[in-house]
């Protein structure tokens, strides 16, 4: 075993055995062309294929990462997109035409914490061009408020309505990318003042949003993705526990649907850990290991009403998610780099509603 993979040790949650197994699992559903999809037969998006090739990066499989990486250089559209969704399969054709912001801006989290794993600067000499695309094709959708349009139609329309989630989560974005041109000594200034007036957004300003609170992802993500830390974030997550976590189980998906998933238990999980409350985090991980199949890989999902897998299927994020908890968790520089966020670059934020605020082109 690497001693990259040592870190992926959690009692109570993996063994070393069980690492090894998982990784293997995600590695096996990845395609020689270094695409991931959800799992083979099954549609890739770009946000998930990112988040399992971060976890591959956990394990020391950092060719694969690498090549999931070129993946997504290879496809990405003219306008720095990436559509929603392509078939798995030698043609990649793309099943969701439709550009969201949040899966678009992801790769920056990826090629920030490739660069983090492996010290490859050629990398992210290959990857600039690819990550400054992206982030502007998102930055076009950013509104006056902050927040971001969640996507742009197949015709070209923009949908300016924004997630309160997507945008948590190009809040982190924004960041990582802040942190690459940082190291390559190209100042973005316009970045850094839209990551500010996002995460203004983010932390003073929910009527910006499409109400989604029914979804636990809309209550952690402020968290998980750094617009709100210490006090504001722990405010946040005692206020809706009791909602959202089922002790023993997991995370519910949506209230009050009595259905727990794996994704956001491990992502819940890794926003604890950001608060410094790695106890409650380590508890969380160890609950779901009821979604653990033989294969080393994790179910969706469970229908707790019904004592039921639901759907019947193993994803890569999934076990991606985990993996990236249990190395965050475990100390691993890279993980702990950029979902702690410490020493990323924090944008500019307006000293007071309305000043600093802009219209960016639609």
């Amino acid at each position: 075993m690497s001693s990259a993979t040592e870190k992926l040790v959690l009692p109570g949650v993996l063994t070393a055995e069980q690492a090894a197994r998982t990784v293997a699992g995600i590695a096996a559903v990845q395609r020689p062309d270094g695409a991931i999809p959800w799992f083979r037969g099954h549609h890739l998006d770009p946000w998930d294929h990112v988040e399992a090739a971060m976890a591959l990066d956990t394990a020391g499989e950092h060719a694969r990462a690498e090549a999931a990486y070129r993946w997504l250089a290879e496809h990405q559209n003219p306008d720095g997109s990436w559509y929603a969704a392509y078939a798995d399969g030698d043609a990649a054709a793309p099943t969701d035409r439709a550009r969201e912001t949040n899966f678009v801006a992801y790769v920056a989290v990826g090629v920030w914490h490739h660069y983090l794993s492996t010290g490859d600067d050629a990398f992210i000499d290959r990857m600039w061009p690819t990550v400054y695309a992206a982030v502007e094709f998102v930055l076009r959708l950013q509104q006056p408020g902050g927040q971001i349009g969640w996507k742009r139609e197949d015709d070209g329309t923009g949908v300016t309505d924004a997630l309160l989630t997507g945008s948590s989560s190009i809040h982190q974005a924004l960041r990582c990318a802040l942190a690459i041109a940082e190291h390559r000594e190209e100042p973005q200034p316009d970045w850094e003042l839209a990551a500010g007036l996002l995460a203004h957004a983010v932390r003073h300003h929910p009527e910006r949003f499409l109400d989604k609170s029914r979804y636990s992802m809309d209550w952690y993500y402020p968290v998980l993705g750094g617009a709100l830390t210490g006090a504001a974030a722990k405010e946040r997550i005692e206020r809706d526990w009791d909602r959202f976590v089922v002790p023993g189980l997991g995370v519910r998906c949506v209230v009050p649907n009595p259905w727990i998933t794996g994704g956001e238990s491990c992502e819940l999980a890794l926003a604890l850990w950001a608060m410094g409350e790695s106890d409650r985090a380590v508890e969380i991980l160890q609950w779901i290991q009821h979604l653990r199949a033989e294969n080393g890989m994790y179910w969706t999902g469970y229908v707790y009403e019904d004592d039921a897998i639901w759907p019947e299927e193993l994803t890569a994020w999934t076990a991606g998610s985990l993996l990236l908890a249990v190395a965050a968790l475990g100390g691993d520089e890279a993980t702990t780099a950029v979902f702690g966020g410490e020493h990323l670059p924090s944008g500019l934020e307006p000293d007071c509603c309305g000043h600093g605020e802009h219209t960016a082109p639609n």
